[in-house]
């Protein structure tokens, strides 16, 4: 994973510099109702007293000789009239699976924009943000045609694995994972594998803090789990699937080319996050909410926002940057990382141009599929609505 172990970051806020207009700067006795802090290892000697601190140095710049990338533009539509799409994941062949989570359907939708519905998770129960959530083919699918699924019961949210090929019904489920704590809110959901082959499984809290700090729950954490469900053999904790801990509701998780695991996290009333993971860390929920002043005892944030900015979904690593999805904050976000450290300051695009934002994938064409939000019940769809559209980088 990442080779940056930091236990604690020192902050900057970044506030004229960003692509979104934020009106200036708060002063430190003024509530900053938008704002973004980019956060940069701490080199200096620890201390509780944060106010005292000197001013961190400022996020890295790009190289002078550096252009900076083009703006991501709307290249076309990919498809229309989904119902509460959630998570997107690609085949070997370039098609992909699409979850819909208040339907439970699990649809197809080819290279050439054709969308079909392909099974149905029927046990998944949905409700305000839970139902069927993550999607995952096995990495040496279809030799191994497996499909995970991610999903809301009555009693708790679960990991399955089933049998998918394509032209026939889905397989039994296997259970993997079950237990997870569950709510109307709160409820995680992303799962993905990573470059080592294993299953990482994002947990909400349910709606109960404390369990983020008991590494006894599977809620408020991230997961690592073999393919086969087991708990990963290297994991930190022992014999448990436990991998980092601390977190409210992680509902994204990507990796950029080295190896450095990204996950973005929704706050509570005053800070959203990106956050490197890093084996075995805390992220502080619920004793902190953002940055801390706790020296080496939670793993601060690489980037917070106000949750008018962000409400973070989605996150997907590519040319460089990590891109989120926000969805009250009705906008994609491009942070530019190097080594699992921000580069320069965050950009916001199409705020407010296509409503809520609840997933981004990296295509295998180099585009970026980035698909709307505004069916969940909090949104105000527009006729096409929910859609996917294909942003190309360069």
């Amino acid at each position: 994973m990442g080779s940056q172990s930091v236990a604690r970051r020192r902050t900057v806020l970044a506030c004229a510099a960003l692509a979104v207009a934020l009106g200036g700067c708060a002063s430190d006795d003024e509530p900053n109702l938008g704002g973004v802090v980019v956060s940069q290892p701490d080199t200096t000697t620890p201390t509780s007293d944060r106010s005292s601190e000197p001013p961190s140095e400022p996020p890295s710049d790009p190289p002078a000789d550096l252009a900076p990338p083009p703006s991501p533009r709307v290249a076309g539509t990919v498809a229309t009239g989904l119902t509460s799409p959630w998570d997107v994941v690609f085949l070997p062949d370039g098609d992909a699976l699409l979850s819909e989570r208040d339907t439970g359907l699990v649809k197809r939708i080819t290279e050439s924009g054709d969308v079909d519905t392909v099974g149905e998770i029927s046990a998944s129960e949905p409700s305000s943000e839970g139902g069927l959530l993550g999607l995952a083919v096995h990495p040496d699918y279809p030799e191994q045609p497996y499909l995970y699924a991610y999903y809301s019961t009555d009693t708790d949210n679960r990991v399955v694995r089933l049998r998918y090929a394509p032209g026939e019904p889905f397989g039994p489920e296997d259970l993997l994972i079950d237990g997870i704590p569950s709510s109307e809110i709160h409820n995680g959901g992303r799962i993905a594998f990573g470059p080592d082959g294993m299953l990482y499984v994002a947990t909400g809290d349910g709606s109960t803090g404390e369990v983020s700090q008991d590494r006894s729950s599977l809620g408020g954490k991230i997961l690592r789990l073999t393919p086969e469900g087991d708990p990963a053999p290297d994991n930190p904790f022992g014999d448990s699937p436990v991998w980092t801990y601390g977190h409210r509701n992680v509902q994204g998780i990507d990796w950029d080319d080295a190896g450095n695991l990204y996950a973005s996290e929704f706050g509570q009333d005053t800070w959203d996050e990106l956050n490197l993971i890093e084996q075995g860390s805390n992220y502080g929920w619920p004793k902190v909410e953002g940055a801390s002043d706790r020296d080496k005892v939670f793993t601060d944030p690489l980037v917070q926002w106000r949750p008018d900015e962000a409400s973070p979904s989605a996150v997907a690593y590519a040319d460089g940057a990590v891109w989120m999805v926000g969805l009250a904050g009705e906008r994609l976000w491009r942070i530019t990382v190097t080594d699992g450290q921000v580069i320069g300051q965050p950009e916001a695009f199409f705020t407010s141009e296509y409503g809520r934002l609840r997933e981004v994938e990296a295509a295998p064409d180099g585009s970026l599929w980035l698909v709307t939000s505004n069916t969940d019940g909090r949104g105000t769809p527009a006729p096409d609505d929910d859609r996917i559209l294909r942003l190309e980088l360069r």
